[in-house]
């Protein structure tokens, strides 16, 4: 059994337990939304360290009208994250579309509501090598080491998705190892001759760039400006808190949308002002990394083709079954106001008319 395939089937033995613990945990009493003393629906999330998710812009902003949020932990990964709402130890959770089908794929009664981060040309995940390094195309990775965050998610995808583009078979994209780094390591990882290849993004990108002596192989622009990632929810309780679920994405969705319509200087202040009111110990320069919304959509609008191409990759790669899912499985729009005719796609966060977006 070859590595990759080893830590697949682990993965999926992970999912399935998952799906296992969620259908004994998970009763009706835990569906039942908090209601907080002024009468909110509490929606409860794991945070992601030094950084500012939509809905936590949505609330700082006021966008908000009958939910709040609850911090209930740090998120490591999109698969962490978007499990623990399957499990129902949190309300909501984000993560990249293919870990989405998978899990759902799985059994578990997870939806994807709005989108949650993507690539564009100021906002990306690059692959790196070090300037001396013989590795110039897909064909010289044959055999070599790349760090990643984690397995069976976003950097994974890309990278296999990049290799067949550039015509490698199945044996020799096997044969390319993927090893867990996490990403405050990757460049001392990179640097030290312990991985061939180092997946950098935001921060830690911009931070190894400037130390110099790296050279880009490719980014996960591969699909040009693409949304590679979703908020979910679980079925069950989408069903019963109807209201709670069509304000938080009508919420969220203005949210993104403030992002692409407001000077990039004005949301790295609110950022900012965010991470130091919050209390968590961060710093709130990191702010200063952020370049872009990321979306291509108006308030996150999700697109079936983000859907489809991982249905397509997981079928093609014989870990889902052709025709068991379809995009409509996985997604809905219906509380976004930038697709239910709420607001158009070209107003504001308010509905209001945009001149130009920044």
């Amino acid at each position: 059994m070859s590595h990759i395939h080893k830590w697949r089937v682990l993965i999926a033995a992970a999912l399935a337990l998952t799906v296992g613990v969620s259908v004994a945990a998970c009763g009706s009493s835990s569906d039942e939304a908090t209601v907080t003393a002024e009468g909110k629906t509490e929606l409860s999330y794991l945070g992601v360290p030094a950084t500012v998710q939509f809905p936590e812009l949505a609330a700082d902003l006021g966008y908000f009208k009958t939910v709040t949020l609850k911090s209930v932990g740090e998120s490591t990964s999109g698969p962490q994250s978007i499990q623990a709402t399957a499990t129902g130890d949190t309300d909501f959770g984000g993560a990249f579309n293919g870990a989405i089908v998978k899990l759902k794929s799985a059994g578990s009664p997870i939806t994807a509501v709005v989108d949650y981060y993507g690539a564009d040309e100021k906002t990306y995940n690059g692959f790196y090598v070090l300037d001396s390094s013989p590795i110039h195309s897909a064909r010289d990775l044959i055999g070599k080491k790349v760090g990643v965050n984690t397995l069976g998610a976003h950097a994974e995808f890309i990278i296999r998705e990049w290799l067949a583009r550039e015509g490698l078979s199945d044996d020799e994209i096997a044969s390319v190892q993927l090893l867990v780094v996490p990403p405050i390591n990757t460049e001392t990882a990179l640097r030290e001759g312990q991985i061939d290849v180092g997946a950098f993004s935001n921060i830690f990108r911009d931070k190894a760039l400037k130390t110099g002596g790296l050279r880009e192989l490719f980014t996960d622009a591969v699909f040009g400006d693409f949304s590679y990632g979703s908020l979910v929810l679980r079925d069950d309780f989408i069903k019963k808190n109807p209201e709670a679920v069509k304000d938080f994405v009508q919420g969220t969705a203005r949210a993104i949308r403030w992002t692409q319509v407001t000077p990039r200087e004005e949301v790295v202040a609110r950022f900012k002002d965010i991470l130091t009111k919050r209390g968590r110990g961060e710093d709130p320069a990191l702010a200063e990394y952020w370049q872009s919304s990321s979306i291509p959509t108006a308030g996150g609008v999700i697109q079936e083709k983000e859907f489809q191409i991982w249905i397509d990759w997981l079928v093609r790669n014989k870990e889902l079954d052709a025709g068991k899912l379809t995009p409509a499985d996985l997604y809905t729009n219906a509380d976004n106001p930038y697709s239910n005719g709420t607001y158009q796609p070209e107003s504001g966060p308010n509905g209001e008319p945009v001149v130009a977006a920044q």
